[in-house]
């Protein structure tokens, strides 16, 4: 969904819209989450209103996500539903380079007519993705031997050994700090 800067008002508006899944998957196939996708497209509902020259979003973003687990490496969905909010500014024209400084950090800029909310409110979606694929906390994963996924068999692999330089440390005993 593409706003005209021009048309933004100091009253708030509300608006509902969609961003294609195939959309969202080509920066996740791209990017460090590549064990996700999206498996329909982000529903996204918004409100937004001008103050001077920022521009204030919030509103939420859901979906379903397919992911690849991290331990057994089955694919499993994930329900992802995200509020978000974000001010956009003008973009200062820089004339030369100039240092950024702490505050400046926080700020997202915008340039030209139209501000596009598809890659703001994905990006929004991305950043509320787990930092780790698992199809459930209790996941077995699979077997650093044989392969098999512990969480539909059982296989009969014995337990690796200790590493023998860590053997000093199984009779060590912690003291409390009090």
């Amino acid at each position: 969904m593409k706003l005209r800067v021009d048309r933004i008002t100091d009253e708030s508006t509300e608006s509902t819209f969609s961003v294609p899944a195939d959309e969202l998957n080509q920066r996740l196939e791209t990017g460090a989450t590549h064990e996700f996708r999206l498996a329909a497209p982000l529903d996204v509902d918004v409100r937004y209103y001008r103050a001077g020259e920022e521009i204030y979003f919030d509103g939420s973003c859901s979906t379903v996500m397919e992911g690849t687990c991290a331990r057994c490496l089955e694919t499993f969905t994930l329900p992802l539903a995200a509020p978000f909010e974000f001010v956009l500014t003008h973009a200062p024209k820089l004339e030369h380079a100039q240092e950024l400084h702490t505050d400046d950090l926080s700020l997202s800029f915008y340039e030209g007519d139209e501000i596009d909310l598809g890659p703001l409110v994905g990006e929004q979606a991305i950043l509320a993705l787990p930092t780790r694929a698992v199809c459930r906390e209790e996941c077995k994963g699979l077997c650093p031997s044989c392969g098999v996924n512990r969480n539909e068999q059982t296989c009969a692999c014995k337990p690796a050994p200790a590493d023998p330089r860590l053997a000093v440390l199984a009779n060590a005993k912690v003291r409390s700090a009090s």
